[in-house]
């Protein structure tokens, strides 16, 4: 294993550590925060996700969504091979080979750059915005865009973690597209390149 994929693996042995109920507690907490310090509003586009077991569970995130108004978009993988994927409405859901939930059937996507708000899932992070992902690196390619700031200032990119995901400091790559904010169970803050 190389030492990202070392990395990779300890964080994600870390999560899995927490119990159900502290995980329920910080799915709560961290839609609260979301809730407080996020100016969601009916008509806002936002992109969220299926959260898997081991993840901040995603669900009252996306119930906090919908009761506020906003139109919900979720990834669904497109090209396997060229790990590609675009963001469909919220509608029938099927499991990915990957066991990942997402939108299936005719609907047409939304262009990335349409959204106004992305929210991520994050296996590490640190900071000032980097990201450690799963490793197949289909957020990146599909906010590609983004790495030209001056071109490009939305959509506005939130990590979604526990706090025990955070780490000192993440080499980027060249490729990577740094988050703009993160949340947590212990609260939302800005990162220092968003």
């Amino acid at each position: 294993m190389t030492p990202s994929n070392s990395l990779r693996a300890t964080l994600r042995a870390r999560r899995r550590e927490i119990p159900r109920r502290v995980r329920t507690a910080a799915a709560l907490q961290a839609a609260r925060h979301a809730a407080r310090d996020l100016h969601l509003r009916r008509g806002l586009r936002v992109a969220l996700y299926h959260s898997l077991a081991e993840e901040l569970d995603t669900a009252p995130l996306i119930a906090l969504c919908a009761r506020r108004g906003c139109t919900l978009f979720f990834p669904r993988i497109t090209d396997y091979r060229a790990a590609r994927m675009r963001f469909f409405p919220a509608g029938l859901l099927s499991v990915n080979r990957y066991g990942i939930s997402e939108p299936h059937g005719a609907v047409a996507s939304i262009a990335t750059r349409a959204l106004d708000l992305v929210f991520l899932p994050v296996v590490g992070f640190d900071e000032r915005g980097a990201r450690i992902g799963m490793g197949k690196g289909y957020y990146d390619r599909a906010l590609a865009f983004r790495r030209m700031r001056s071109a490009w200032h939305r959509p506005r990119l939130i990590g979604v973690a526990f706090e025990i995901q955070r780490l000192p400091s993440i080499v980027m790559a060249p490729h990577d597209v740094p988050l703009d904010a993160i949340l947590t169970e212990r609260g939302y803050r800005s990162c220092s390149t968003g």
